[in-house]
């Protein structure tokens, strides 16, 4: 569904202004590969509170307690 209002949008970009919706077209990839360490950090750094919350909640579960 996000490809498709992706798409939309470019298209309308391009019927107002197709030297912008080219210049978008240009510019994506490298805006994604900007992004892609920030991904990797937000990953990490969810899986790090994941293993911080376990280790703090692990008491209670070895207790029996819910």
């Amino acid at each position: 569904m996000n490809a498709l209002i992706l798409l939309v949008a470019w298209f309308l970009l391009f019927v107002f202004s197709a030297p912008l919706a080219m210049l978008a077209l240009l510019i994506m990839p490298v805006v994604w590969l900007i992004s892609l360490p920030l991904r990797l950090l937000g990953i990490t750094v969810s899986a790090l509170f994941a293993l911080i919350r376990a280790l703090l909640m692990l008491p209670a579960r070895l207790l029996g307690a819910h």
